[in-house]
């Protein structure tokens, strides 16, 4: 599985040793943020020392992770974990207010594909999308 977004926080490397195997372990976690109409939050952790060291990642970052997902259940309750296997690094967007805004049209017409909801006869309902 693949996720985009934005790195919008990196949380304290945590490590240990393993208690079967006397293995010392590492894991990094990170939160990103999709770029959608409705942006998610996913917490994710890449496991192990050299795939950390492999994909370093900082706040502001915009990656595709790759994933796998795994449940498991402690004391009746089930806990899921996001592990990435790769991430990888898109194109940063511009911070640059004035880069952004000088690439708007300056009219106030409505973009291309953007619906203009003052004139249109959609009704108003009370269904929320999450």
């Amino acid at each position: 599985m693949e996720i985009t977004g934005k790195i919008i926080q990196v949380l304290p490397e945590q490590g240990g040793v393993s208690r079967t195997s006397g293995k010392e372990w590492k894991m990094q976690a990170y939160v990103l943020e999709t770029q959608e109409q409705y942006p998610r939050k996913v917490h994710f952790e890449i496991f192990g020392d050299d795939r950390i060291k492999a994909n370093p990642c900082r706040v502001d970052d915009i990656v595709t992770v790759s994933f796998d997902l795994e449940s498991r259940e402690f004391n009746g309750r089930w806990y899921t974990s996001v592990r990435a296997w790769k991430v990888e690094k898109g194109e940063q967007e511009a911070t640059d207010n004035s880069v952004a805004d000088a690439a708007l049209p300056p009219s106030s017409a409505p973009l291309p594909g953007e619906l203009d909801f003052a004139d249109s006869q959609v009704e108003e309902t009370t269904d929320l999308p999450f």
